[in-house]
């Protein structure tokens, strides 16, 4: 049963962590109404923090849904990528490996987006989204430490049923 039980949680992962890609490509690349349309100009910034402080400063003038929707849409939208690495495969449950892996795909999304003329390339992205990807396996490791203390405790109650017989 427990095999059977892990098999059906990993081909879940599997269909969501597809789903996610696909959303992840259409939000970032083709999406008209977080203005990916192509320009004909290179918008990047290689300066960190600039960006991060700039939304803070005129948080009043940007107003808060476009701040909300660019500081925390970009950790937001790596939070998945960092919980289902290290469900899809155990070799990824090392924070420095989902850290190190969310890095790389933030860093790939801004070389295409600045390639392609898609978006902005933006250093301040690549620290949002890996931060995301952290906080997102964090999210995980929480879980695994409630699910071992569950299944600790049926173990437990378990034996006691055992040792009363």
């Amino acid at each position: 049963m427990k095999k059977k039980h892990k098999f059906i949680i990993r081909t879940v992962s599997w269909i969501l962590f597809i789903i996610y890609l696909v959303m992840m490509v259409y939000f970032l690349f083709f999406s008209e109404m977080l203005g990916r349309t192509p320009s004909d100009t290179y918008h990047y910034n290689l300066k960190p923090f600039t960006e991060i402080q700039r939304y803070l400063v005129y948080y009043r003038k940007l107003g808060s849904f476009y701040v909300l929707l660019n500081l925390m849409g970009n950790v937001i939208c790596f939070m998945p990528l960092g919980f289902v690495l290290p469900v899809l495969s155990y070799k990824n449950r090392n924070i420095f490996k989902v850290t190190f892996i969310c890095f790389l795909c933030s860093v790939a999304v801004e070389i295409t987006q600045l390639v392609s003329k898609l978006g902005s390339c933006d250093v301040d992205d690549v620290i949002l989204n890996t931060s995301g990807g952290i906080l997102g396996y964090l999210c995980f490791s929480i879980c695994m430490i409630i699910l071992r203390h569950k299944t600790s405790d049926k173990k437990i109650k378990i034996k006691k049923k055992h040792i009363i017989r």
